[in-house]
């Protein structure tokens, strides 16, 4: 999402996730304000292999939900993003001693964290077992040119293959006339969490077509 009025829509759908991404070269880039939302949509910062304090600074900034990372984070980085998210907010705690009428600072102890992985035609899913601990959901979307966005499908046979029970979101060029392909995967038993669409619903890039979203929500819900 990148423009307020926009956003207020799409949120009107009730979707359980709206997403912003915070990637300089990425032309959804956002840079603006998040309008007041429902507590039942989670709101989402998209991260590129961002410096773990500027990603703190803009969880906080925006006090994000969730974060999606879509670059080559390791194991390391996610752990480091928790500690310094922990230690921030028990830094204000401790400025915020002694002070009346002070909002309690948010914790990020439940804020979801989403490893995204690029597929292709096929998978190596033994990659993914470091993070089992440490992340809240896998999201596997089509390895392209560009970090997401690509507007096309991988070859979605290959989640057959997917071994644990960890939760994962499915992307990749999703779009309004994908019903069948959509009930067909989610008849193989999958643990799919949830789908993730963005490029194929967009009347230009950051800007959301309402319409063919709530189109499509119904399709998915019958």
């Amino acid at each position: 999402m990148k423009f307020v009025e926009n956003i207020q829509q799409v949120a009107e759908l009730n979707p359980d996730y709206l997403g912003f991404i915070f990637y300089d070269t990425s032309k959804r880039n956002f840079e603006g304000i998040i309008p007041e939302l429902s507590t039942n949509i989670k709101k989402t910062g998209v991260f590129v292999n961002e410096l773990p304090e500027i990603l703190v600074s803009i969880v906080e900034e925006y006090q994000l939900d969730a974060i999606q990372l879509h670059g080559d984070e390791s194991v390391d980085y996610i752990k480091t993003v928790r500690e310094q998210l922990a230690f921030s907010r028990s830094s204000r705690i401790e400025e915020n001693k002694g002070r009346k009428k002070v909002k309690k600072p948010k914790s990020y102890d439940n804020l979801e964290i989403i490893k995204v992985f690029g597929i292709k035609d096929e998978f190596n899913f033994e990659v993914l077992q470091p993070y089992l601990e440490v992340v809240d959901y896998f999201l596997f979307d089509t390895k392209g040119e560009q970090r997401g966005g690509n507007g096309i499908h991988f070859n979605w046979s290959v989640l057959k293959k997917y071994p644990y029970d960890k939760l994962f979101f499915l992307s990749g060029g999703i779009g309004p006339n994908d019903e069948n392909k959509i009930k067909e995967i989610l008849n193989l038993d999958l643990p799919i969490y949830a789908l993730d669409v963005n490029s194929m619903f967009e009347i230009e890039p950051g800007l959301k077509n309402t319409q063919k979203l709530q189109s499509f929500k119904k399709i998915i819900e019958i």
